[in-house]
């Protein structure tokens, strides 16, 4: 393995490896105004929600690397107090993309990426049409973490009003994953379209698994079953009930009578399905 001691490698060589990392990142599409009245727009990946009431969003223009120089989007979001989030989804990330060159301070970034400049509710900064999530934001406070070249400058943010394309919701009136279609952030010039490579795991908190220490040793300690699928087995509430695993038995006769390893072989393919109360039984017959 390789360890290193931030302090020495390079800034930039540090920055690759946890850009690298830290992966994906939402991404923040910053829209700011400066002191005149002008736009500006660009986009960020230090950024993520931290809380609900009050809603909060932290982004951080960090100082440039190469030159220890400040952004637009800093200078503009501590002037004016005001900034609004867009969130970036498929359909505009080339064009996002383009929003991130860095042009003359007063170049309006709206302009050059083609996108449609949209009048917010309550602040002055305007939306991004084009974005499926818009959210008007106060900035509360920025917390400045260095002021060497790499330092972050945490932009706290206060969501004062949102808003949502219907074109995103489902039925019930959630924002709908698949429809949302959103990308974020990687190492270098990677991204990740979030809905190719969406799966779901059911949350503990709604649940008191009974947890992989309380899984048999023989099945804990499996050269088949890996981590991810011990996570899976514990958890569970319960274990299937001694009655609906002869129900089992008695419906799936091939599982009778396997040697262990084959037995976890089987309940592995039920896991990749994420059916695991199958993968339980599989187990539990004798």
């Amino acid at each position: 393995m390789l360890s290193i001691d931030p302090k020495e490698i390079s800034t930039g060589k540090l920055h690759s490896y946890l850009l690298g990392s830290i992966a994906p990142r939402p991404i923040a599409f910053a829209s700011t105004i400066d002191t005149n009245g002008k736009p500006n727009l660009s986009p960020f990946s230090f950024f993520n929600v931290f809380g609900a009431n009050p809603p909060i969003l932290i982004f951080s223009p960090a100082r440039r690397v190469r030159d220890n120089t400040t952004k637009h989007t800093l200078e503009n979001a501590l002037a004016t107090k005001e900034v609004v989030i867009n969130i970036v989804n498929y359909a505009i990330v080339q064009q996002m993309s383009l929003s991130s060159t860095e042009y003359p301070a007063g170049v309006n970034e709206f302009e050059k990426a083609g996108f449609t400049m949209l009048k917010s509710d309550k602040i002055k900064p305007f939306r991004v049409a084009e974005s499926p999530v818009q959210l008007e934001c106060k900035v509360n406070d920025v917390i400045f973490t260095g002021d060497e070249a790499g330092a972050g400058n945490l932009i706290i943010c206060e969501v004062v009003k949102v808003h949502i394309s219907e074109d995103v919701l489902d039925e019930n009136g959630g924002i709908d994953q698949h429809k949302i279609d959103l990308v974020a952030r990687a190492g270098g010039s990677y991204y990740s379209r979030a809905r190719d490579g969406f799966f779901e795991i059911p949350k503990p908190i709604r649940t008191l698994g009974i947890g992989v220490d309380q899984i048999p040793k023989e099945i804990r300690n499996s050269p088949i079953l890996t981590g991810n699928n011990l996570g899976m087995l514990g958890n569970v509430e319960q274990l299937p009930t001694k009655e609906t695993v002869n129900n089992f038995a008695k419906e799936h006769p091939q599982f009778i009578g396997l040697e262990t390893l084959k037995k976890h072989t089987f309940a592995q393919e039920f896991l990749n399905k994420n059916d695991v109360e199958s993968a339980w039984k599989v187990l539990l017959i004798k």
